[in-house]
């Protein structure tokens, strides 16, 4: 099984989840995601637009399971390295999405596995099930499953509760759900009410074994190469690699070595305070490792030497390389019970041939015995009639001699009626010819008519149909009618609402214009105001000029009269003519306003009316 069929299971997982109407397709947005997440999740750029290029033709309905294979094939999985990404996170991000729709354990059981190991027998189940849609795991895997994880307990596996949820009829029909297989452990009958912890540990030391590729993981002693001194590091064997780390957590990798056909692993005396001694030699380095006893240095120099072999043959996975022999087993046991189910099939019908034919030489032999005595009484007959014929020829020979010269005679008779008689024959076989030939048109005539009664019978059914459009037709046209009339209703009541509008937006005009002639009152009291503080302020101007002029010695102060004659008051522009200027500018565009949006009229004209006055009370003055 390839990378691409194992990303395929997990994503069919994702896909069908998302299919909440169970309808085989898939809304376009909710395909937006999964791709992204799974471009995340793998490693790979993002295209956004990719889809809808790829569904441009399409219209805005879901999209199935075969539509969504080309671009999952092309823009994703074509793209996925291996090595380059965490198969894990992709099978979590499958496992989040399907189990929320599926996975549903009864609440009130103690026995429910925890998520973790939900996601992990999930994650064991696609990687043992069939390459077929929906997936299934066959009987034999689902026993094989179970005894792993029960030999991980230190149990033997329940087959009588197995055999029974084999014995189910859909279970016997299409093998067994990622869902069934769940409910039977979620049950606790398969494991035998073992602790939560246990189980739980049992689980992921399959997992990591099945899925993750561990061949033996553990506690080893390691020598080091520059120090030469010893450390226990924590193992982990796979197919390609040998990992240590500083504990079991696997956080800390102190180191790889890389397994090739070139390794090998032997063992060694026990030296230096250190027992059940072993090596691994590679080309450039060799590793002295110390195992705990004898028993675990064999389990790891066996599971070593399985590594290289598995890398010589040029496989990646044991488990993969066993899921293939057991299938083939499975194919091989299939066709030997074919076979053995043929032979009896022949077996038993030769035996029913040989019985059968067995009772027709009973027959037979009595329908002999029958026969030899019915030849007795007919030679027996026949004697006695030979004797009589025997006689009667005598008569009839005398008879014949007489008779032959008158049957010379009839003779020349007879063949002339004999050549009148084939004369008649020929115009008989004429005749039958003809016949034959008026017959075959009278079946051409009657297949015509069986044609034009079935074209005529198509017609009738074409003007049915025609009748039948036609009334729907008719419906629709009611139905269009009555939909008019509403819309007419409809608009009837709008334009009343429009002209309750239009009554309030005068009304609030009206007021609107009242609120402007009370502020122009006030705007004339604030100029008549401005002028008079004007006036007070060209006043005191004059008064300061006066005040502030120093007299020099010998100059007469000037009189009264002088100083004001020749003080000369700049001009100044009428702030009042500018005010009642912009006032009218500005009741021209209230007016306009007003028209426009009568509703918000009068909180405009505030407005307007306070910049007025602000403006009002900042007037523009020429003071010297």
């Amino acid at each position: 099984m390839d990378l691409r069929s194992e990303l395929l299971k997990s994503i069919w997982y994702g896909f069908t989840a998302l299919d909440l109407e169970k309808s085989g397709k898939v809304s376009k947005s909710q395909l937006k995601v999964l791709s992204h997440n799974l471009c995340t999740v793998l490693s790979i750029p993002h295209d956004p637009v990719a889809l809808e290029e790829h569904f441009r033709d399409d219209d805005d309905g879901p999209v199935s399971s075969q539509g969504y294979m080309p671009y999952l094939n092309k823009y994703i999985l074509d793209k996925v390295e291996e090595g380059c990404f965490v198969k894990e996170q992709v099978d979590e991000l499958c496992w989040t999405l399907t189990a929320k729709k599926n996975y549903k354990p009864a609440k009130d059981n103690n026995n429910v596995l925890p998520g973790k190991d939900a996601f992990h027998l999930w994650s064991l189940f696609n990687f043992l099930s069939e390459d077929k849609y929906p997936l299934v795991m066959v009987p034999d895997e689902v026993e094989y499953l179970l005894k792993k994880i029960c030999m991980a307990m230190s149990v033997e596996l329940n087959c009588v509760e197995l055999e029974d949820f084999i014995s189910q009829d859909a279970v016997q029909q299409n093998g067994f759900t990622v869902w069934s297989f769940l409910e039977m452990m979620n049950t606790g009958k398969i494991t035998r009410g073992m602790g939560q912890e246990i189980t739980s540990m049992a689980i992921e030391e399959v997992y990591r074994e099945i899925v993750a590729d561990v061949l033996k993981e553990g506690y080893l002693w390691k020598k080091s190469q520059l120090r030469r001194n010893w450390k226990e590091r924590w193992f982990t064997l796979r197919p390609i690699t040998l990992d240590y780390y500083t504990s079991e957590d696997r956080k800390e990798r102190q180191g790889s070595i890389a397994l090739d056909g070139n390794c090998c692993v032997e063992v060694l005396p026990d030296r230096d305070g250190k027992r059940c001694m072993f090596c691994l030699k590679t080309l450039s380095k060799t590793y002295e490792m110390s195992a705990s006893d004898t028993k675990q240095r064999q389990e790891w120099t066996a599971a070593i030497q399985t590594a290289i072999r598995l890398h010589s043959e040029g496989k990646t996975s044991l488990h993969k390389d066993l899921k293939l022999k057991r299938r083939e087993q499975r194919e091989q046991r299939e066709k030997r019970r074919l076979a053995k189910e043929e032979e009896q099939q022949r077996f038993q019908a030769l035996q029913e041939e040989k019985e059968h034919k067995l009772a027709e030489l009973e027959l037979l032999k009595e329908a002999q015995r029958q026969a030899q005595a019915l030849l007795e009484q007919d030679e027996m007959r026949r004697r006695q009639h030979h004797e009589e014929m025997q006689q009667a020829l005598e008569v009839q020979l005398r008879e014949a001699k007489e008779s032959r010269a008158t049957m010379q005679a009839e003779m020349v008779l007879k063949e002339e009626e004999a050549e009148r008689q084939r004369k008649r024959i020929k115009e008989l076989e004429e005749m039958q010819t003809s016949l034959e030939e008026a017959l075959q048109q009278e079946i051409k005539a009657r297949q015509d008519e069986e044609v034009f009664r079935y074209a005529q019978t198509g017609l009738l059914s074409e003007e049915e149909d025609k009748m039948k459009a036609l009334m729907a037709l008719q419906e629709e046209q009611e139905e269009y009618i009555l939909k008019t009339q509403r819309e007419k209703q409809e608009l009837r009541q709008e334009m009343e609402n429009k002209s309750r509008a239009l009554e309030e937006a005068q009304r609030q005009l009206e007021e609107v214009r009242a609120n402007r002639y009370r502020v122009d009152q006030d705007v004339v009291a604030a100029q008549r105001k401005l002028r008079q503080a004007s006036t007070n302020v060209k006043h005191w101007n004059v008064q300061m000029n006066r005040l502030m002029r120093p007299i020099g010695p010998g100059e007469k102060r000037p009189s009264g009269g002088g100083s004001f004659s020749s003080f000369q008051i700049p001009s100044q522009r009428d702030p009042g003519l500018r005010l009642r200027q912009r006032s009218e500018e500005q009741d021209e565009e209230s007016k306009e306003n007003v028209d426009n949006s009568s509703s918000a009229g009068s909180g405009c004209e505030g407005e307007r009316v306070e910049r007025r006055l602000s403006q009002a009370s900042n007037g523009d003055m020429d003071i010297p």
